[in-house]
């Protein structure tokens, strides 16, 4: 690029390709919830975003989190996976392959695969980062999950 601005008045960030098995995992993992970093700040120029690919396990879920201030959005490239949350993350969510996923700030969850047979893999994107608080402690009531093939 030259050393032109943009219209405010920043110089132009470098466009970047990160190849798909390069990614680097995430900082800030939660077990049995792996996240790899497609456009974030370890990768790219990127400022206030995070991209990436995440993936579960057969019958595999997460340990309780949240994102603290991030916003985060997802959508289910394969398989089947659920939400838990809500008091003792007694609510549960299901999402499967082609649906989008909104999960607020703040929000105390649990990620995890629904399917027999399939890694659940979607993809995910945070504003500002890819904020991740684990949380320890937490009483998670029994729920029977729906898993299906």
């Amino acid at each position: 690029m030259t050393d032109e601005l943009d219209p405010l008045g920043r110089p132009f960030k470098r466009i970047s390709v990160q190849r798909k098995n390069e990614l680097p995992l995430a900082p800030g993992q939660t077990s049995k919830a792996l996240r790899y970093s497609g456009v974030s700040v370890e990768n790219t120029d990127v400022v206030d975003l995070w991209f990436g690919r995440v993936h579960t396990g057969v019958g595999e879920h997460s340990d309780p989190h949240h994102h603290g201030k991030a916003e985060t959005g997802g959508f289910v490239l394969q398989g089947r996976g659920y939400i838990r949350y809500g008091d003792r993350y007694s609510k549960i969510t299901y999402f499967e392959e082609g649906d989008f996923v909104y999960v607020p700030p703040f929000v105390p969850h649990i990620e995890g695969n629904a399917s027999t047979t399939k890694e659940l893999i979607w993809l995910t994107t945070r504003n500002p980062d890819n904020i991740v608080v684990n949380l320890t402690d937490q009483d998670v009531a029994d729920l029977k999950i729906e898993y299906t093939d």
